[in-house]
């Protein structure tokens, strides 16, 4: 049996590791917004489902991710909350202060 041990924790492992790869847990794609004196930023590929406040002026934002993104109002996801589907673009105009990719 202690034989076997090894093996079975080596086969786990490498399961594990298959699991993690691919694109699961994350909104491929890029979501961009315009920052403080109109320069455009952006996150690539970023992971579902945690809320990120932004710590400067945001704007325009724009989800060509794969997945629906809601932004926000205020920080910690509060606030009047937008979402966009994939593709969508909110109007230039409208700010915002944080956003929650993929929520579930």
């Amino acid at each position: 049996m202690r034989i076997l041990r090894p093996f079975a924790v080596a086969l786990a492992g490498l399961g594990l590791a298959m699991a993690g790869t691919g694109s699961a847990g994350a909104a491929n794609g890029t979501f961009a917004w315009v920052g403080p004196q109109g320069r455009p930023y952006s996150i690539q590929n970023p992971p579902d489902n945690k809320c990120y406040d932004l710590g400067q002026e945001a704007r325009g934002a724009h989800n060509a991710t794969r997945q629906p993104v809601v932004v926000y109002s205020r920080k910690r996801c509060k606030g009047t909350a937008t979402r966009l589907a994939s593709g969508q673009a909110a109007p230039s105009r409208a700010r915002f202060a944080s956003v929650i990719f993929n929520p579930h």
